[in-house]
């Protein structure tokens, strides 16, 4: 027999929930705008992914996990999309001319260079860069998020760096210093 589910349990399911909103609504949406590429359908995306884990929000058993538990449920969402319709395809190069969708856009010349390398990166070597970095995610989490091995990860992660460094001229991982 199910016990009925008092006005406070509801307040406190409704507490932790905001919580979990407030704390990693930013990460998320950054990691969708990466994945997407597009504003819009990005926060369409985390809008979904916050109501799917509203309504699972029992299944989180340890705060500790919240982060990966709703990365997990942003990429089935995801993923979904491409079951429902077939997407719009834009160009690689337009990466770097995207529309700010936060105030702290950072609009430097460093940062468009990287965006743009990071764009260049294939999606298997460019996803877990990104929930590494953007994410937090340790290999263990990204592996969990990918169906993959911790291995596989910490391979696709060095490959990805190594890329990374070829692609910005930073060949053999040495800095060029600029002497006046």
């Amino acid at each position: 027999m199910t016990k009925p589910v008092s006005p406070d349990m509801r307040k406190s399911r409704q507490e932790k929930y905001e919580i979990l909103i407030e704390g990693l609504s930013d990460d998320l949406y950054r990691y969708a705008y990466w994945m997407c590429r597009d504003r819009m359908q990005a926060e369409e995306l985390v809008q979904e992914t916050f109501l799917r884990a509203w309504k699972a929000m029992d299944s989180l058993r340890e705060a500790g996990s919240a982060k990966a538990w709703l990365f997990t449920i942003f990429r089935r969402e995801y993923a979904r999309q491409f079951e429902r319709k077939r997407l719009e395809i834009k160009e690689l190069d337009d990466l770097g001319e995207l529309p700010s969708a936060k105030a702290g856009f950072d609009t430097t010349t460093e940062a468009f260079v990287l965006r743009r390398a990071l764009g260049k990166l294939s999606e298997e070597y460019r996803e877990p860069l990104v929930l590494q970095v953007l994410g937090g995610f340790s290999c263990d989490e990204i592996a969990q998020m990918l169906g993959i091995s911790s291995s596989a990860v910490m391979t696709r992660l060095f490959r990805s760096r190594k890329q990374m460094r070829e692609l910005l001229g930073d060949e053999g991982g040495k800095r060029t210093e600029v002497r006046a």
